[in-house]
C-alpha cells in the first residue's frame, strides 16, 4: 500500500499503470475530487473522484466531444482509458449507494485558472475562447448520455422557492428570506421566455475558473495580454439556449466581488471585452437575431434564477460550500448568497439598455 492510498485508492492508480506514483490536490473545484498524478517516465495524469451526480457515462461524453474539439484543432483535455481499456474505474456498487467512479485525464501544460476576471483584456480571451469552442461543436452529431434534468429551468426553481417559503414560513429566517423571495418570484414571473430558441452544444458551466489561460513566467495569468488556451470541467457538456449558456459565463465573468457579497453590481467593461472578444473571434457560432437580441435577458434570467436557488437553500438550510467561519449557519450564509445575486439581476435591470447597445454593436 503506497503513501498515495488516503488520497486515491491503490486498485486506482493500478488502473492506470501509476501505482507508484506521487499524488497530490490539484485545483481549486468544489464538486469533483481532483489530483495531479506523477510517476517518473510517465505523462502526468489528472485523476478525478466524481461527485455522485455524475455517473460512468458523463466520460463518454467527454471522449466523444473532446475528439471532436482536436480534430478542429482545438486544445482540450482528453479521456485517458485505464490500461485494459475503460473509460473509467467504478468502484462499489450503486444499489448499495457507496459507488464511486474515478477517471483520468491529461494535463494540459502551462495552463491556469481565475478565480475572477481581473482586466477587460482578461475578459476579451475569455470571450474569444467560447466563441471558438461554440464553432467547434456546432457541426456535432452527438445524443449525450448523461442528461442533467431541469438544468436552468427557471420556472421550476421559482416554483420550488415559492413551495419552499409557504412550507418554512415559522423557519427563523422565514420573513427575511420570505421578503426576498416575494421580490425574486415577482421578477421571475417577468421573464422573457427563451425556452423557444434552439438548443445548441453548450459547455454548461462557463465560471470562469471552468477556461484556462496561459501563464507567465511567475506562474500568473498576465493581465494585459493574456492568452486563452481551453475549457476544463467537462462533465456539464449539453444542450441548451445560448443566451443561458452565456448568460451564466456572464454573471460569473463580471460580477468582480464574487457570489459571498450582500451587494454586487455588473461590470459593464469587463462585459464589453467579453462580448467583443466573443463577437470578434477569428471562429464564432452562426446564431439567430433573436439569439443575439435575447444575450442580456438570458443574463437577467440565470441571475434571477440562481436568487431564487440560494433563497430556497437558505430556508432549508442547504448549501455543501457553508463556511462555517463566517456564518452560524448554512441558511446564513444562503441568504446572503441570494442577496448578492438579486442585487446582481437588479444592476444587470438598471443597465440593460447600455448592455443591449454593447450586443448589438459587437455583434454587426
Amino acid at each position: 500500500m503506497s503513501d498515495s492510498t488516503a488520497l486515491i485508492p491503490d486498485d486506482v492508480l493500478a488502473a492506470w499503470g501509476r501505482a507508484d506514483a506521487s499524488v497530490k490536490p490539484f485545483g481549486t473545484g468544489l464538486i469533483n475530487k481532483t489530483f495531479l498524478v506523477h510517476a517518473e517516465g510517465a505523462p502526468d495524469l489528472v485523476i478525478q473522484r466524481l461527485h455522485a451526480i455524475f455517473g460512468p457515462k458523463v466520460n463518454d461524453d467527454i471522449e466523444a466531444v473532446t475528439a471532436h474539439l482536436e480534430k478542429k484543432g482545438l486544445l482540450t483535455p482528453k479521456l485517458v482509458r485505464t490500461d485494459d481499456g475503460r473509460s473509467c474505474v467504478v468502484l462499489g456498487s450503486l444499489d448499495d449507494g457507496d459507488r464511486v467512479v474515478w477517471r483520468a485525464l491529461t494535463r494540459v501544460d502551462g495552463g491556469g485558472s481565475l478565480d475572477q476576471l481581473r482586466s477587460p483584456a482578461q475578459a476579451r480571451a475569455a470571450g474569444g475562447l467560447v466563441a471558438t469552442f461554440h464553432a467547434a461543436v456546432e457541426d456535432l452529431s452527438y445524443a449525450y448520455q448523461h442528461v442533467r434534468d431541469g438544468v436552468h429551468d427557471t420556472k421550476k426553481h421559482l416554483l420550488a422557492l415559492a413551495r419552499s417559503m409557504a412550507k418554512h414560513r415559522k423557519h427563523r429566517l422565514g420573513h427575511t428570506a420570505g421578503t426576498l423571495g416575494k421580490e425574486i418570484l415577482d421578477a421571475g414571473a417577468r421573464l422573457k421566455d427563451l425556452t423557444t430558441l434552439p438548443l445548441r452544444h453548450c459547455h454548461g458551466d462557463l465560471k470562469i475558473s471552468n477556461l484556462l489561460f496561459r501563464i507567465d513566467d511567475s506562474g500568473a495569468v498576465p493581465v494585459d495580454a493574456p492568452a486563452a488556451l481551453c475549457l476544463v470541467d467537462l462533465d456539464t457538456l449539453q444542450k441548451l439556449q445560448w443566451p443561458l449558456e452565456m448568460g451564466d459565463a456572464l454573471r460569473s465573468w463580471c460580477n468582480p466581488a464574487g457570489e459571498n457579497v450582500e451587494k454586487a453590481s455588473i461590470d459593464v467593461e469587463l462585459f464589453r471585452g467579453a462580448i467583443e472578444g466573443y463577437f470578434g473571434a477569428k471562429k464564432k457560432p452562426f446564431l439567430m437575431p433573436e439569439e443575439q437580441d435575447a444575450l442580456v435577458d438570458g443574463l437577467f434570467t440565470i441571475c434571477v434564477e440562481l436568487a431564487a436557488r440560494f433563497c430556497r437553500d437558505a430556508l432549508e438550510e442547504n448549501y455543501f460550500g457553508w463556511d462555517s467561519t463566517r456564518f452560524k449557519t448554512r441558511g446564513d450564509h444562503n441568504l446572503l448568497r441570494a442577496r448578492g445575486q438579486w442585487s446582481l439581476a437588479r444592476s444587470v435591470r438598471d443597465r440593460r439598455d447600455e448592455l443591449r447597445q454593447i450586443v448589438a454593436q459587437a455583434a454587426r
